[in-house]
């Protein structure tokens, strides 16, 4: 069934573009087509070459010429009035749009899962204030669902998450990779173990976990899923701090970033044990809203991490 809206009308084969206008402006006020092209920055040859694609264009003579100079011709003093409204709309679409990326640039607002957070973002942060220091930067940590939320509630220009796929709604890349590691304190029975833990030993063991929307907890349900599944938790705790600080005091296992225990680790106030069998990497993401690749200071603070290569998800 045909439609009643009027076709498009296209323009761009009817108007001459904003170069062209500007130097019949330009020829307007000097009177000299090789004024006119030495005040715009290009040779007289290609000024006139340019005149007269555009007086084919429009199908009319836009100037007289002779060894005096260049005239507006009746037709070219018309359009030449038209060119002008047109240019200085352009200028103020130009100012307006600047305008907006001025206040785009003066802010950025990032969502971060708690490891990326704690143990990448800093470094990333710092850099950034060095190559954009007029931009304010606000950090809003979570975890990985609750990052994809702000994202698409408009609250955030970037994020980084730490699951095993990008979140529904939203783009991504990777930009780095992480392992899960299992922890003890130094007077748990597993310290002294000479033999890795096996996947039904981790799985059948309460553990000391992060809470359920975390990128941790995302990777370990998944990996453990066919072995039987996560006992029920000892500890759920909603930030890596409390659940390092729960191990440490002998509550239990724990399963966390060894991005985020290199301290513990090298001080021995933890124990890693080694796990066979079952895989505990995960892949650390950058995302944004679907569509809307990062711009202005995200697209600066992506490159910052080293990776920007775009995946789909």
């Amino acid at each position: 069934m045909p439609s009643d809206a009027p076709a498009p009308v296209l323009l761009s084969h009817r108007v001459p573009d904003l170069g062209a206008l500007e130097l019949l402006l330009a020829v307007a006020r000097h009177g000299s087509l090789g004024r006119a092209a030495r005040d715009v920055g290009i040779t007289q040859p290609a000024a006139s070459s340019r005149i007269r694609s555009m007086e084919r264009q429009l199908g009319v003579a836009l100037l007289d010429r002779s060894p005096r100079g260049s005239r507006l011709t009746d037709a070219g003093a018309l359009v030449t009035d038209w060119a002008r409204r047109i240019v200085e709309a352009a200028e103020a679409f130009d100012v307006g749009a600047q305008a907006l990326r001025d206040r785009r640039d003066s802010r950025l607002r990032v969502a971060a899962s708690m490891t990326i957070a704690e143990y990448l973002l800093p470094g990333w942060l710092i850099a950034l204030r060095a190559a954009r220091p007029d931009t304010a930067v606000s950090l809003l940590a979570g975890n990985s669902a609750a990052v994809a939320g702000r994202l698409l509630a408009g609250e955030a220009d970037l994020g980084f998450v730490e699951g095993l796929f990008i979140p529904e709604g939203l783009d991504g890349t990777v930009i780095a990779h992480d392992r899960l590691v299992v922890v003890v304190a130094p007077s748990h029975a597993w310290a002294g173990r000479r033999t890795p833990l096996t996947p039904q030993e981790l799985a059948a063991t309460p553990l000391i976990l992060r809470e359920r929307g975390s990128g941790t907890r995302q990777v370990l349900d998944a990996a453990l899923a066919v072995h039987g599944g996560l006992a029920q938790p000892l500890l759920e705790l909603s930030s890596t701090t409390a659940v390092k600080g729960a191990a440490e005091s002998g509550a239990g296992p724990c399963v966390l970033s060894e991005l985020a225990l290199g301290e513990e680790l090298s001080s021995r106030r933890l124990v890693k044990i080694p796990v066979a069998g079952v895989r505990l990497r995960r892949q650390l993401r950058a995302v944004w809203p679907s569509g809307h690749r990062p711009a202005g200071p995200a697209r600066d603070l992506l490159s910052l991490t080293g990776r920007s290569s775009p995946s789909v998800g």
